[in-house]
Parts: structure tokens; C-alpha cells; sequence
């Protein structure tokens, strides 16, 4: 036996174990069904490790979950004889919260019950569970095929550091005491926690196990036996006949492999039999975890053989635009030696997640196209970003996943929400129209107050308004739908919006335009590729659009904004013939044009969401100018 070391926890565990053990405080029973999750996991490594290294088990046949109380200690004790954990691994897995998002995650609690309950749910509460319950918690535990003298012994209050000592253990895997608050004392009642395990982890496929009691007719009281009994049907989901399944059951499993706090929004359980022959149980969460974009978390489904778990995350069984489903899919013709690098050139694999993307799609499909919208806006408002990554990701899909996708619009100006669908665009369009308009834009304010928008107004024609970051690449994959070409309205090429009064100009008029075009490109030719009279506005004096051929403006700052050199490309200005300050510029010498020109192309790239290079120059100018005007 070592001594005694005493560690701090990582800021972020402790500031997390403060939050959680208040938000939720109501659902405290939750400790129970993560404790037993977290020991079928252990249980489920074991018994796949064992396939290759049958020394793992110690011996032992049968692996299971057992579960303890202790009146007078006022203890509760949960243990497994599964993988176990070294000292590094435990120090890893409880002493810090190994993730880049966890800052995030915490910054987002707001100390409101109800809603960080929900953020708790997103984050997964595992073992912190035990100290909303318990005001101690000690953990022995010692990896499978170590020294029995290389236990490790991990105990802790909750409130900022934990102590590890090396111990001497016999039985391989993990025992958990939780010491009780004093207002816990239903937890120290038999039937109580039976009820909570036949209601979260009836499912679990290994026995839990209780100690079995007799009534003492002249005590009046329940006595041990000192014999165990399993209290939990230990039969997989999975598994199951649907019919003989309900939506409780579905929602607590779900609860269980995701460790969410809120129930799912729909499940698809499906048995396959022919060529193939395998189970999938999949789920679309309500909520997205608050690492969702986290590039370095691994997201998929638990994959197991023939009911040997293989793996979790494996991400070779669903795309990435999809990594927020969660389930697990059954093979009976996978090897149990699979590994990561089989999975990723296995054509068992590719059929199976090709029909479970189908099954996914075809569900939200399904709430996409239901009368009551409010379950898809739920999913939308969660995962609709990633949704949009599968246009780039997925070409056999692109179709369906289009169909999904959903877009703020002209047509519903007084709200941001993305709620319109192509489909809705289409079938709105106006006689004659053969492109679908839209405008990407830093934020959705920018995209909506864009002067580009004026003509489009002016003529009713609606235009889709862009500001998540990923439209840029979105709209460069999905150029058409429905047979009509989806065209940005700052595209430099919009003939079908010529005026009509152009036709009406005399030759001289005309003449007088063109001249004007080429003393403003003449005055500030280093700031332009070209001066243009445009169509397009009816209300602001000018614009700019991006030349032919030219990465769009607000791509070239998502770019730089990634770290990328942008060379640098002068835009196109157009001026608004019938504008005040535009018709002013004919009678202005040379240097009054010049100033004059600067002020309309900054205004025009502001307007934009641009960056000018000297904004404290671009006040000056406007501040001269306005003083002349006065």
C-alpha cells in the first residue's frame, strides 16, 4: 500500500460537480442508471478484449453488476468485475474532463434550473452523478490482467481535489461507495432502487444483482440472506420484438447509451434478414451535445457481434453530417477481431450504413413533411448546420438531404428562423421565374438589410437569406434544385433585371452613362476591377459585387478569417443612375469626383459587411464631405 497523494481537480470538473449537483437535484435517482451504464461499459470492453486474450477474465465466467446497501453505514456500493482501470486511466477519466469543448459547455450554464438541467443532459453526467446523491465517494478499482497489488484506490468529497493511494485488490474491475447525504435515506431502501433499475436498466445486457431478503416476522423487518438474485430481465433492447416494446422503454435505453438527460425526439428499430443479417436501433436527440462541432470528438454508434460489443463510436456506420444520431447496431456477419481499419473497407459495413443513413433520412423526412412542423423545427434549430455539411459530404444523398434543408427568406423578413424549405420557395416562385435567389451574408441582419435586395423587393420576388457559415460551401455543391439554378443576387451577371426604362434612353443618354462609368473607374481604377450602371437598386447609390470569375466577397473573409492568404481582388462597383449623389458626380472636377467615388465604394463595401483598410480615413472623407453640405 502507497501513500496517500492528493490531487486538485481540473477547474472546469470542479466548476462542473457545482452546477450539476444543483440542476439536477430533482432527478437525483439519475446517479443509479449512470453508475450501472458506466459498469456495463466496463463489462462490455472485458468481454471483448477476452476474445483475444482469454486470461482477461481472471477466471471468472460470469460477468455481472452487483449492487449493495448498507443502512447503518449508510452506504451504497456498485460493482463490476469487467475491464477495470490503471492509475493513469483514472486520473484520465475522472480527475479531468479530457475535451476542448468543456469551456464552452460551461460558459453556456446560465443558473437556471431548468435550462442547464437540459445542458447537463447535452454534456452526460457519467460517474459525477454519485455526488449529487452522496456527500463521499470512494473508488477501488484495478485493471483486468494486472498484479493484484496494482489496485488503485480513488476517494473524494466533491469540493475541489480527490486522493489516489495504490491498494491491493482481488477482483479485477471497479468498486464505487457512495457515501449518502443525510436527506438521502430512500436510497438506503431496497425497493426503491429495485424499482430504479427496472425502470432505467432493465435493459442492460449483463445481470445486476441485489442481495435477496427475507421478512423477520419477530423483528418486523427485512433481513439479508446474504444470497444475490438479478433484478433486471439483462435481455438487449435490440433484440426485442417492437411490439413488445414500449416508448418508455425505448426512451430510457436511450437515455442509458447517451447519457441525455432529455428523452429522444423519434427512434427507428429495424431487423434485417436475407444477404445481410443485423439489427439497428437508432435515435435522433432532441438536443445537441454542446461539442457538435468539436473536430477531435468521435461521434457514432455502438457496434456490436452477434450481442459482443465491439466498439463504441464507430464512426465507419454513419457519416459525419449525421454524427448526433445515437443507437447501436447487431451484426451477425462482422468478425468479433473487427477492428477500426476493417470497418473502414468492409462491404457488410458500407451496406449497413448505407440503409441506416436511408432510415434516418426517410424519419426526418417524415417529421419534415408532417402538419405539425414543431418537432422537425426542433431538430432543425439543433443539428440544422451539420445537416447542411451532407449536400458537400454525401453526393448519392444530396437530393433527399435538400429536400431537408430550411432557409430564413424575403418572404418572412420579421423573423430569422430558417422554417422555408426549397420546396416552399418553388412553389411560390413567380410566372416566369427560372433561378432561385439567394444572398449569403455574414449575419442574418446583413443579409437582410443588403441593398441588393431592393430590386428583388421592388418586384416581390422572394430571396433566400444566408448567414450560417457553411452556406458559402453549400451553395457552391447545390447549384440547382428542382430543375431551377439557385443564383446569388450579388452575382455581377443579372441581365433579366435590366429596366425597362434602358430601352427608352436615347443614344445620347446613353452615351452620358458610359462616360460617367469611366471617369469614377478612372478616378479610383487601383480600388476597382470595373464601374458598372446596375438594375438592381432602386433606394442606395451603390453597390459591389465580385468580378467574373472572382471568389464572392464574403467567401474571401471566411477564408482569411480561417487563416488563409487571400490574394487581394478588387470588386466591381455599380452606381444607381437614378440616385441623387450619382447624377451629382457628372458636374464634380476631378478631385471632388475622386472623394466623391471613395465615399460610394466604402459605403457600398461597409453595406457589405466588408473591412475597410483605414476606417479612421473613410470618417474623414465622409465628415468633409458632409460639411460641404451643410
Amino acid at each position: 500500500m502507497s501513500a496517500t497523494e492528493t490531487h486538485a481537480f481540473q477547474t472546469e470538473v470542479n466548476q462542473l460537480l457545482k452546477l450539476m449537483i444543483h440542476a439536477l437535484y430533482s432527478n437525483k435517482e439519475i446517479f443509479v442508471r449512470e453508475l450501472v451504464s458506466n459498469a456495463s461499459d466496463a463489462l462490455d470492453k472485458l468481454r471483448f478484449e477476452a476474445v483475444s486474450n482469454d486470461a482477461l477474465t481472471e477466471g471468472e465466467e460470469e460477468l455481472a453488476i452487483q449492487l449493495e446497501f448498507n443502512k447503518e453505514a449508510r452506504t451504497i456500493t456498485i460493482t463490476d468485475n469487467g475491464i477495470g482501470m490503471t492509475r493513469d486511466e483514472v486520473i484520465a477519466n475522472i480527475g479531468t474532463i479530457a475535451n476542448s469543448g468543456t469551456k464552452k459547455f460551461l460558459e453556456s450554464m446560465t443558473g437556471d434550473q431548468a435550462k442547464d438541467s437540459h445542458l447537463i443532459g447535452q454534456f452526460g453526467v457519467g460517474f459525477y452523478s454519485s455526488f449529487i446523491v452522496a456527500d463521499e465517494v470512494e473508488l477501488v478499482t484495478r485493471k483486468a490482467g494486472t498484479d493484484k497489488a496494482e489496485g488503485t484506490k480513488w476517494v473524494s468529497k466533491g469540493e475541489g481535489e480527490f486522493t489516489l493511494e495504490t491498494v491491493e485488490k482481488g477482483q479485477k474491475g471497479t468498486e464505487i461507495t457512495l457515501h449518502l447525504k443525510e436527506e438521502m435515506d430512500e436510497f438506503l431502501e431496497e425497493a426503491r432502487l429495485k424499482t430504479i433499475i427496472t425502470t432505467y436498466s432493465d435493459h442492460i445486457n449483463f445481470p445486476i444483482k441485489m442481495e435477496k431478503s427475507e421478512w423477520d416476522e419477530e423483528a418486523k423487518e427485512s433481513k439479508s440472506t446474504g444470497e444475490f438474485e438479478q433484478v433486471n430481465k439483462a435481455t438487449a433492447i435490440w433484440t426485442q420484438p417492437k411490439s413488445e416494446l414500449t416508448d418508455e422503454e425505448y426512451n430510457n435505453f436511450y437515455q442509458t447509451i447517451s447519457h441525455d438527460y432529455s428523452e429522444p425526439l423519434a427512434y427507428m428499430h429495424n431487423r434485417v434478414e436475407g444477404t445481410l443479417e443485423y439489427t439497428s436501433l437508432l435515435y435522433l436527440p432532441k438536443q445537441a451535445p454542446f461539442d457538435l462541432y468539436d473536430r477531435e470528438r468521435r461521434y457514432g454508434l455502438k457496434l456490436y457481434v452477434k450481442r459482443v460489443f465491439i466498439m463504441d463510436d464507430a464512426e465507419h456506420l454513419m457519416p459525419t453530417y449525421l454524427r448526433f444520431v445515437r443507437g447501436v447496431i447487431d451484426s451477425a456477419d462482422l468478425p468479433l477481431n473487427v477492428s477500426r481499419e476493417i470497418l473502414q473497407s468492409n462491404k457488410v459495413v458500407d451496406k449497413i450504413r448505407s440503409a441506416s443513413v436511408k432510415r434516418v433520412l426517410d424519419q426526418l423526412a417524415k417529421l419534415a413533411k408532417a402538419e405539425d412542423q414543431t418537432e422537425y423545427n426542433t431538430f432543425w434549430d439543433q443539428f440544422g448546420q451539420v445537416m447542411k455539411e451532407g449536400v458537400v459530404e454525401d453526393f448519392a444523398n444530396k437530393d433527399k438531404i435538400a429536400k431537408l434543408l430550411r432557409f430564413a427568406s424575403t418572404h418572412a423578413e420579421a423573423s430569422s428562423e430558417q422554417r422555408v424549405s426549397l420546396e416552399n420557395y418553388v412553389d411560390r416562385m413567380q410566372e416566369g421565374q427560372e433561378a432561385i435567389y439567394y444572398i449569403v451574408a455574414d449575419t442574418h441582419a446583413a443579409a437582410k438589410g443588403s441593398p441588393h435586395l431592393e430590386m428583388f423587393r421592388k418586384k416581390g420576388i422572394e430571396v433566400l437569406l444566408m448567414s450560417d457559415r457553411i452556406d458559402e460551401w453549400l451553395v457552391s455543391h447545390l447549384t440547382e434544385f428542382d430543375g431551377k439554378a439557385l443564383k446569388p443576387i450579388t452575382s455581377a451577371d443579372l441581365k433579366e433585371f435590366e429596366d425597362e426604362a434602358e430601352k427608352d434612353l436615347t443614344e445620347d443618354e446613353k452615351q452620358a452613362r458610359e462616360a460617367l462609368t469611366e471617369k469614377v473607374k478612372k478616378a479610383i481604377e487601383d480600388k476597382v476591377s470595373d464601374v458598372r450602371i446596375t438594375h438592381r437598386l432602386t433606394d442606395s447609390p451603390a453597390c459591389v459585387v465580385s468580378a467574373e470569375g472572382d471568389m464572392s466577397a464574403h467567401m474571401a473573409r471566411m477564408m482569411e478569417q480561417m487563416g488563409q492568404a487571400m490574394p487581394k481582388q478588387n470588386p466591381v462597383l455599380e452606381l444607381n443612375p437614378d440616385h441623387v449623389l450619382v447624377k451629382k458626380l457628372e458636374a464634380l472636377d476631378d478631385a471632388k469626383l475622386t472623394e466623391w467615388s471613395l465615399f460610394l465604394l466604402e459605403q457600398a463595401q461597409l453595406a457589405e459587411g466588408d473591412q475597410l483598410e483605414e476606417p479612421a480615413v473613410f470618417i474623414k472623407r465622409m465628415n468633409m464631405l458632409l460639411s460641404e453640405t451643410v
